[in-house]
């Protein structure tokens, strides 16, 4: 009854994978773009560890993005010499658009994508692919936020992951962890269903297919992860920054206006009640959001210090002000108002982001008048003016929040 009725939604059947000792049980993609002098060291290395640790038939897939250096030579030739090697060349770049194309064509029941550089322990393989062979989950990510998770990496990167993450839970409602982990797994029956729906072919292709898949009522396993960052990596984190950005926008507006046809991959189950609990009366979420807005303010004054000195002081609070806003409307919705589902949230995020524009008004013109009050005036006084600004935006926030965004929380709080 239950296989009959998630057929009719479109959503496959999970169950355990039949795994031979010789048919490939995964296939892990490797995308490459003139890694000559990596791409060989590094295969030979995953090539080794699982002909010793995994139990299961495997096939290693390099995708070559149009390199231009020896890389496809380098590639063609372990192709040959190794039986589980294979090697596709692609003529445009894209790590999307790679592991799309293997992922469409590729005969193996679980796909792997992995970074060349191998900065995941390799160890998590295994623990990552388990579920999903046994027919337990639908797509698994290694997570370097979790708390078992060994991270080796600058400040720099661990602030910008971190801020990534945040920006997705606040504004796509995301719930995994960590979406820049180059280290997933999906089944290939799911990713039937998925690829058709995910546009980016860069560096978000990862994030929307995870998104979506969530969406879909999809279950993501995620494996702490022991990680090195590869100091060598070529990744342009500005230009990548701002392309994710621009595909969370883009993902957010067709959540929102309905343009993905995720009805027919959601499990027919009903809500979970626990979805719509609240947070008990208006004492319990002012507490609440007190709390939220000390550390929301923190955050911001962390923010508008590191960036001011290259952005200036308006464009630094308005960015600062930006990433705080939706981390705090996703934080302020699930602890405050007790809402755990994830409808409405994108249209709450919106909300959200109307009260930021009025925060962002206050403390902007708080400023404007600093500046022409005392031009001369020091980075302290500015902070010591920006605190009571957003003192009082945060008090005009709580209202908005309570009798705009989340109006059910605060009916059933009276009614309570």
């Amino acid at each position: 009854m239950e296989d009959t009725a998630i057929r009719s939604q479109g959503l496959p059947v999970r169950a355990p994978i039949p795994a031979g000792h010789y048919e490939p049980v995964i296939d892990v993609v490797i995308p490459v773009y003139n890694e000559q002098d990596d791409v060989e060291a590094s295969v030979r290395r995953l090539h080794t560890h699982l002909a010793r640790t995994f139990p299961y038939g495997y096939r290693i897939t390099v995708a070559d993005n149009a390199s231009t250096d020896a890389t496809p030579a380098i590639a063609a030739r372990l192709a040959a010499e190794l039986a589980q090697v294979e090697f596709v060349r692609l003529p445009e770049k894209g790590r999307g658009r790679a592991l799309r194309q293997v992922w469409s064509h590729s005969t193996v029941p679980v796909l792997v994508y992995m970074d060349v550089d191998l900065s995941t322990d390799l160890n998590a393989l295994l623990p990552l692919v388990a579920p999903l062979i046994s027919g337990h989950s639908d797509l698994a990510i290694g997570t370097r936020l979790a708390r078992g998770s060994r991270v080796v990496r600058g400040g720099k990167r661990e602030f910008i992951s971190r801020t990534y993450n945040a920006i997705l839970k606040g504004g796509l409602a995301a719930g995994f962890s960590d979406a820049q982990c180059g280290f997933k797994a999906i089944r290939a029956d799911v990713a039937a269903e998925l690829l058709p729906l995910v546009e980016d072919t860069g560096w978000f292709f990862d994030t929307e297919l995870l998104v979506l898949a969530e969406r879909a009522g999809l279950r993501i396993h995620e494996v702490p992860v022991d990680w090195v960052d590869d100091p060598d990596s070529r990744v342009d984190i500005v230009r990548t920054a701002v392309d994710d950005l621009k595909g969370v926008w883009r993902v957010g507006r067709a959540l929102a206006s309905g343009a993905l046809p995720l009805s027919r991959l959601r499990r027919p189950f009903g809500d979970d009640p626990r979805d719509r609990e609240t947070s008990g009366g208006l004492v319990r979420q002012l507490l609440s959001f007190c709390v939220i807005g000390i550390l929301s303010t923190l955050f911001y004054l962390v923010l508008y210090t590191v960036f001011r000195d290259g952005l200036g002081p308006q464009v630094s609070n308005m960015v600062a002000l930006l990433v705080t806003a939706m981390a705090s409307t996703a934080v302020n919705r699930r602890f405050t108002f007790g809402v755990r589902g994830r409808d409405g949230a994108v249209r709450q995020q919106a909300q959200g982001l109307a009260v930021f524009a009025i925060g962002l008004t206050l403390t902007s013109g708080s400023l404007a008048a600093l500046e022409i009050a005392s031009p001369t005036a020091g980075q302290t006084t500015e902070l010591a003016v920006l605190v009571v600004a957003n003192l009082a935006a945060s008090l005009l926030k709580f209202l908005l929040f309570r009798g705009w965004v989340f109006p059910a929380a605060r009916t059933e709080s009276e009614a309570s």
